[in-house]
């Protein structure tokens, strides 16, 4: 029997990193997931990682930010947190401004969280490979 090399599924998404004044981070808990990821989501047809970005930021918490503010972090793979199987692909920015979020969207929950001691479950993507470098 050979054996099965096809990697898995990965679903592309751009997410913001958020600081408050104290150096947490923001994140955020989806409605029907127990781990907290970045702010963030999938591009429609055509769009730009920035304009996706932008987007879901509106839609998840309710804050305006512009392409021109945001700082690009880099691109990051895990395994993806609400989708079995599955990898992600994180196109990941900064924002410097402060913010002041609000549940909106399919968000159940948001809270800051110190990177350097995380309290709350965390998406694979956000706990092995941006904590240990932000």
């Amino acid at each position: 029997m050979q054996e099965n090399t096809q990697s898995p599924a990965e679903i592309v998404v751009s997410a913001v990193v958020f600081r408050d004044s104290a150096g947490k981070v923001l994140t955020v808990r989806k409605k029907g997931s127990t781990l907290f990821q970045l702010p963030g989501g999938k591009p429609e047809p055509g769009e730009t990682s920035q304009a996706t970005a932008v987007r879901e930021i509106r839609e998840e918490i309710g804050v305006e930010i512009a392409e021109v503010d945001l700082q690009p972090v880099g691109v990051f793979r895990a395994a993806a947190a609400n989708e079995a199987g599955c990898s992600v692909k994180a196109t990941v920015f900064r924002y410097k401004a402060t913010i002041d979020p609000h549940i909106d969207a399919e968000i159940d929950e948001f809270a800051w969280i110190d990177p350097s001691l995380p309290d709350l479950p965390l998406a694979p993507l956000l706990k092995q490979e941006l904590f240990p470098i932000i």
